[in-house]
């Protein structure tokens, strides 16, 4: 089953896939092929290109889909585990950051370990989701404003901070025993000029 982004948790999938070799090669298998197709179109020997399949099947980064006889040969055809990849900080153990290793809120430093926070956590409930035949509940929401100066920027942080505030004051419930605890994070950040 391919996933829509499979999230690489552990230390030794993250060293398996950021090898040059096996991320080309998991560029070429969005569709099924075999190593002799791959050696082919990467002009690669064949014996190579199994010795980076075996590891990527290893490691769940690559999986069988299809086996073919050809003659006294058996054609083995694999696709990619996920459509795109990503990175959790538990991929890169103590050195992976985390929120509370930062006192700046107003840091992009604190914002980047949100983001990899949220993916740690919303890989692990998807998994989990997904082995429970279950969809995760999420929402999000993404959004760009431009501001006419730093002073409109600043009044919007404020208002929005109110509005959230306000929000959570009337819809965050103690007391509801079959609740379930959501995790709500909002940045914002200069939009990256395009190249």
């Amino acid at each position: 089953m391919t996933l829509a982004v499979d999230v690489v948790r552990e230390p030794a999938r993250a060293q398996v896939l950021l090898h040059p070799t096996r991320i080309e090669l998991l560029e070429r298998l969005a569709e099924p092929s075999s190593a002799a197709g791959l050696a082919r179109q990467l002009d690669l020997p064949r014996q190579r290109i199994n010795y980076h399949l075996r590891e990527l099947e290893a490691q769940r980064l690559v999986e069988l889909v299809e086996t073919k006889q050809r003659g006294s040969v058996t054609e083995r055809l694999y696709r990619r585990t996920g459509r795109a990849y990503a990175l959790s900080p538990e991929a890169l153990g103590s050195l992976g950051s985390s929120p509370d290793d930062f006192q700046d809120r107003f840091s992009a430093a604190f914002q980047i370990a949100l983001a990899g926070r949220t993916i740690r956590d919303l890989s692990a409930l998807d998994e989990g989701a997904r082995a429970a035949g279950k969809k995760l509940a999420t929402f999000a929401l993404e959004a760009e404003v431009r501001f006419a100066s730093p002073a409109s920027r600043s009044a919007f942080a404020h208002e929005l901070t109110t509005a959230i505030a306000d929000l959570i004051r009337r819809y965050h419930d103690d007391e509801a025993s079959d609740g379930r605890a959501f995790r709500l994070h909002l940045g914002a950040y200069p939009r990256p000029e395009a190249p």
